[in-house]
């Protein structure tokens, strides 16, 4: 909380509309039982600034509130980052919300790996989703050391709510890369392993992510859209070794194939054979697979089994998402 002494950790928080659940995120986050921090609310141009402060004036001085035009949550860091104080930063978006013991849990894990500049952990996941109960390293797993490699393989996923970083690092990376509207925080782990951070993690779940998508589909063309570019833009302006390109290919081939597959699944939802047949037989040509195969000539030989088929799944699903 706010000090005249330096705190070890700035928390930033970016918000865009976000007036209806930032007090409970502001809550959670002064109620950590590590103390020594301060909480930095960057308002990104939200258009329900009035909610917003409304929510945050019960806070006063616990908090650091910045109001800026809206440039996007990569620019509002970068804001933050430039104001604060702390040793370490840890990022927070606003709907996301810690439990008590994070900061403490994250603080003991740098302090006893003396080697280590960024550290983030596993979340559980929550809202309107087929996900929600499941945690972001089962959906997202990490493997191995966090290197470039690791990274463009898809080995190692990092979430940005869990991750808290040395802030002398990330400025000296040139903090976030604000022409990147979605994905910006790919970005900065690829240049901060490619700079020689050592960044680390552990699989304690110490935070509630808040996933706002309706659909699975919608949500994975969602994600496979940003990561396929943030791996291309990563592909134009960095120069990577062999084994870092060749990680980055297959890595691209596998978000083609489950792009395809997913676009397959909604075509197959609306009743669009033909369009779905089309999109399976894309990601076959992709990444050859007999499963792929077998569902290829279901679709041919009996789409309204395979849809049924489909229903029945999705219904499983939302039933164990309740």
């Amino acid at each position: 909380m706010l000090q005249d002494s330096a705190p070890l950790v700035s928390v930033i928080v970016p918000a865009y509309k976000a007036g209806s659940y930032i007090a409970e995120t502001v809550r959670a986050v002064l109620a950590q039982t590590f103390k020594d921090f301060e909480l930095i609310v960057i308002n990104d141009g939200s258009p329900d600034t009035a909610e917003l402060e409304e929510a945050l004036a019960p806070f006063g001085a616990s908090i650091v509130y910045r109001r800026e035009p809206h440039r996007g949550a990569a620019a509002a860091r970068n804001v933050a980052l430039r104001v604060a104080r702390g040793t370490y930063v840890a990022f927070l978006d606003a709907d996301d919300k810690w439990l008590p013991t994070y900061l403490e849990h994250q603080v003991a894990f740098l302090n006893a790996h003396r080697g280590v500049d960024l550290v983030y952990c596993d979340a559980r996941l929550t809202g309107n989703s087929p996900l929600a109960g499941r945690t972001f390293m089962e959906t997202a797993p990490s493997r191995g050391p966090v290197t470039v490699e690791g990274l463009l393989s898809l080995r190692c996923n990092v979430i940005a709510s869990g991750v808290v970083v040395r802030r002398s690092v990330v400025l000296a990376a040139g903090l976030f890369n604000e022409s990147i509207a979605r994905g910006h925080d790919f970005d900065l782990w690829v240049r901060l392993a490619r700079a020689g951070v050592r960044l680390a993690y552990h699989s304690k779940i110490l935070l509630i992510r808040c996933i706002h998508e309706d659909s699975l589909s919608g949500d994975s063309l969602t994600e496979c859209d940003r990561a396929l570019a943030g791996l291309r833009r990563i592909e134009r302006t960095l120069r990577l070794s062999e084994a870092e390109y060749a990680a980055l290919q297959r890595s691209m081939a596998w978000l083609h194939t489950r792009r395809e597959l997913e676009r397959g699944k909604q075509y197959l939802r609306n009743r669009d054979f033909t369009a779905a047949r089309n999109a399976v037989a894309w990601a076959n040509r992709i990444r050859p697979r007999l499963k792929l195969r077998a569902i290829l000539m279901a679709l041919r030989v009996a789409p309204s089994w395979v849809h049924r088929l489909d229903r029945a799944r999705q219904r499983r699903i939302t039933t164990s998402s309740v």
